[in-house]
């Protein structure tokens, strides 16, 4: 029970470590030649990373019976959320220098930074409506149907990642998490498609 208890500050402090990985790598000047482009890609690759991780909690809370799960699928999410708007920022303020004029030209330049602006205008909903309030507020069909939007969010993050790594021809960091986010989109679709059979309800 004891153990139990320390299980989400855990996972909480073990999000966090890749942003203090990041913050000693600047200050201490470990990120190498170009310290913007490590926080840019850092920051991206950790989103994809807690976007997989928020994911996988329900697969894993079914297939083996652990309801306390669901209890860091809010936390994973609003990590999703965070990790974005660190990589947000990373752009605009220090690859671009919050220079708006810049910023404007530079979007139709390099088509994959609308998609992550796209993913990134998706995701504030999700962050705003991620607590119990908002269930309320919304009514729990409509807050359902909002926070499927999610599966567009995961189409579009790894989209966005295989246009930045697509000017390198390095695809197979992006087939991994391809393969990742299509198995748990995947299992959503057929537990979706069975519901009606098993249950009267769905969740996320």
């Amino acid at each position: 029970m004891l153990a139990g208890r320390w299980v989400k500050p855990g996972i909480f402090l073990l999000a966090l470590a890749p942003l203090a990985y990041l913050a000693f790598g600047l200050v201490m000047d470990t990120l190498g030649a170009n310290p913007a482009e490590a926080l840019l890609r850092g920051t991206g690759l950790w989103t994809l990373r807690m976007l997989c991780l928020a994911l996988l909690v329900t697969p894993l809370r079914e297939a083996m019976g652990w309801a306390a799960l669901a209890r860091l699928r809010r936390m994973l999410g609003l990590f999703v959320f965070f990790y974005a708007f660190l990589h947000l920022l990373a752009y605009v303020w220090i690859d671009q220098g919050a220079d708006w004029a810049e910023i404007v030209q530079d979007i139709p330049k390099r088509p994959f930074i609308l998609v992550g602006l796209l993913t990134f205008i998706l995701l504030v909903p999700l962050a705003v409506t991620s607590f119990d309030a908002a269930v309320r507020w919304l009514g729990a069909k409509r807050w359902r149907a909002l926070h499927r939007t999610v599966y567009a969010v995961a189409i579009l993050a790894l989209l966005h990642f295989f246009w930045m790594r697509s000017g390198k021809r390095n695809f197979g960091e992006v087939a991994q998490y391809a393969l990742i986010l299509g198995a748990l989109l995947t299992w959503r679709i057929v537990r979706r498609i069975r519901a009606p059979m098993t249950r009267p309800g769905i969740n996320r």
